[in-house]
């Protein structure tokens, strides 16, 4: 929003947890054209009549189905609410399931859907899709190793489900004296900051996180991404993925399978009308395609 103002000649103001409340409210009474924030950043400022909407014209929900399947729900609900009732809204994401779409109609007034891709077409081009029989969650981690050293020539991300299993990871991998770093909202906003400078820079080439991240990680060297656990979301599934592979390179999804795990790795197979093959014993040329 920044780059775009420049030729806008529109002001710009970035609202996120984490920075000082002071300098978001002198910043925005100066007058402010274009926010960008996060849900609590945002209400908070509402709330304190620093940003003021009387006169907002258009509200946007990026990763829709996200804001509104979580945490975010009701923050999101009160946002809405101090929206004046001719404001524009726009939701958009690479997903969005049916449930969501019917909460929708709770706050679009003749909505107009812009449908880009099907279901069926939603699977990357350019991805490879691998998994590897681990039998039981034990056997992940020795077969992690087992991967790491193909998976240092290139930069990768490693998906948990929770929290407590990346900082459990990240541990036990700095243990072995592999250099990974790792990414999850119990964070600190500038530790997460500190932590995606690093990684774009190429400083560390391994990230551990969590579905939470998943969408906001945009680095252009990652071509391979590893579902250490796969997504209980389905439809985080692409999400994840996606981070590989991006703007027309190619990329690879190694996904880590139990017996448990068989039943829904066969649903994401035909939720996407895609097939992920077993990892073949040439690890690195799979990889490098």
């Amino acid at each position: 929003m920044t780059d775009l103002s420049m030729y806008l000649k529109v002001t710009t103001h970035a609202c996120v947890g984490g920075t000082a409340v002071r300098e978001d409210i002198e910043k925005l009474k100066q007058g402010i054209q274009m926010v960008v924030g996060t849900p609590g950043r945002v209400n908070d400022m509402i709330e304190r009549s620093a940003l003021r909407l009387d006169k907002l014209k258009l509200f946007v929900l990026d990763e829709a189905d996200e804001m509104l399947s979580r945490g975010f729900k009701d923050q999101i609900y009160d946002c809405f609410q101090s929206v004046p009732g001719d404001v524009q809204v726009g939701l958009f994401s690479a997903t969005m399931p049916l449930d969501i779409l019917q909460l929708t109609d709770k706050f679009l007034r003749s909505p107009v859907r812009i449908l880009v891709k099907k279901k069926k077409e939603l699977t990357l081009d350019g991805i490879k899709q691998y998994f590897v029989a681990v039998e039981k969650e034990e056997y992940k981690f020795a077969t992690l190793c087992d991967l790491y050293e193909t998976m240092t020539i290139t930069q990768a991300i490693i998906y948990c489900n929770t929290r407590r299993k990346v900082d459990w990871l990240t541990d036990q991998m700095k243990q072995r004296d592999f250099t990974v770093s790792s990414m999850h909202g119990d964070m600190e906003q500038k530790d997460r900051e500190m932590i995606m400078k690093e990684f774009r820079t190429g400083s560390t080439r391994v990230l551990i996180t969590t579905d939470l991240l998943a969408r906001g990680i945009d680095v252009h060297a990652v071509s391979l991404v590893i579902n250490y656990d796969l997504p209980i979301n389905r439809e985080n599934y692409i999400h994840r993925i996606g981070r590989s592979g991006r703007f027309g390179r190619k990329g690879t999804a190694i996904n880590f399978v139990t017996n448990e795990d068989e039943a829904q790795m066969q649903e994401i197979e035909q939720f996407y009308h895609t097939k992920i093959e077993e990892l073949p014993m040439d690890i690195a040329q799979a990889i490098q395609h």
